[in-house]
């Protein structure tokens, strides 16, 4: 089974096991009547993934109107398989600016054939929607006057290893925890989200005023996790951010250590570049408030590991009891218990806890490196994946 077909199986279950939307709230049928969908989908050298990030879109309960997908600096045939697969193509020029400089380059020319009630879905070249991601995040945005934009909730490819199993875990506990925040995000996910058009335009209007970056960019083109970024944007303009459950994307995974560390250094790099950008703010401060958290939280088990150490050497280290023994089952329980929607092998790379408590110190130590980074004002870099094989 090539790798496509294993992506479209996975998908497949995605779709069955995630929950329905809520339908406790009937709209009339005018109000139903679907706004004009644009899809922009940018891609840099992706000519073996965009066929089945297409073939999704296609398949929605609720088909965009019309595929834009923005070829960046391309050197294979992206171009040419976006148009053969019946997408609008968009050609960047002299972008330096990475993803977001992409998103610019098309946007300056979708927006303004657009209206205010329209929507855009920004999604990437790599990710598999779910076929009723794009009708769920619609109604979403009917029914929610406060929302802004509506996220998906992200799902790890299979494969990889051992590093790709950490990571769909991980993953899966992202979404646990987004649905019993209520659907709230704190990040609208890069992999695909859908955004209301006067959003964006009120976004690149107050460019260089109330939010960072150049006046009248969507995207702010300096930002180095740009999904980070333009969520901070749209909560700064009063708008809420959600990610509903049945609105599932299959992504792709790190397939390395080495990707992983690189992929996760741009991500806290970037999560820090922009908080600093945004400095202290009603809707910063819970951000701010989570980053130093995690900080506290690393030099806690740095303590940890290290008296546990010393009690080694000492000769004092023996298994736990009492109430720590309680702790350590909690512990386990809490691990095990949320990842279940995995089946059995989630369940087991939980129980074993080792590989995850590894995971969480490979994290760690990309997060030292990410603020050792900022604090040196050394280069950040972008990481791109070279194309597996479909």
């Amino acid at each position: 089974m090539t790798r496509g077909q294993k992506r479209r199986s996975q998908l497949a279950t995605l779709t069955v096991d995630l929950p329905a939307p809520d339908t406790g709230y009937p709209l009339p049928v005018a109000d139903r009547m679907p706004a004009q969908i644009v899809a922009v989908v940018p891609a840099h050298d992706e000519q073996r993934a965009l066929p089945e990030a297409l073939a999704s879109l296609r398949l929605q309960t609720r088909v965009p109107d019309r595929i834009v997908v923005v070829a960046d600096g391309c050197t294979d045939a992206t171009a040419a398989v976006a148009r053969r697969h019946g997408a609008e193509v968009v050609e960047t020029v002299d972008n330096h600016a990475r993803k977001a400089g992409a998103l610019n380059q098309a946007l300056d020319r979708q927006l303004p054939g657009l209206g205010d009630d329209d929507l855009l879905l920004v999604m990437d070249a790599d990710s598999m929607l779910v076929d009723r991601f794009v009708e769920t995040a619609c109604d979403r945005l009917r029914t929610d006057p406060s929302a802004g934009a509506v996220g998906g909730v992200f799902h790890g490819e299979h494969g990889a290893g051992l590093v790709g199993a950490l990571q769909r875990n991980e993953y899966a506990r992202y979404a646990r925890e987004i649905g019993r925040r209520g659907d709230r995000a704190s990040v609208l996910t890069g992999t695909a989200t859908l955004f209301r058009v006067d959003v964006l335009r009120s976004i690149a209007a107050a460019r260089g005023r109330r939010l960072p970056g150049p006046p009248g960019r969507v995207y702010d083109p300096g930002a180095l996790t740009e999904d980070n970024e333009i969520t901070l944007a749209v909560r700064t303009l009063g708008a809420t951010t959600v990610s509903p459950q049945p609105c599932g994307v299959l992504t792709e995974i790190m397939p390395t250590w080495r990707d992983l560390w690189r992929q996760r250094l741009r991500w806290q790099r970037g999560a820090l570049e922009n908080l600093r950008a945004y400095g202290l703010t009603r809707v910063t401060a819970p951000y701010l408030a989570r980053q130093a958290g995690m900080y506290l939280g690393i030099v806690a088990v740095g303590l940890f590991v290290l008296s546990t150490a010393m009690f080694a050497a000492a000769g004092r280290l023996g298994a736990p009891e009492g109430p720590w023994l309680a702790v350590c089952a909690v512990f386990v329980v809490e691990r095990v218990w949320t990842v279940r929607r995995r089946g059995w092998r989630g369940v087991a790379l939980a129980a074993a806890m080792l590989p995850e408590f590894g995971y969480d110190l490979f994290q760690q130590a990309v997060f030292l490196r990410a603020a050792a980074d900022l604090a040196l004002r050394r280069a950040a870099a972008w990481h791109h994946l070279r194309a597996r094989e479909v």
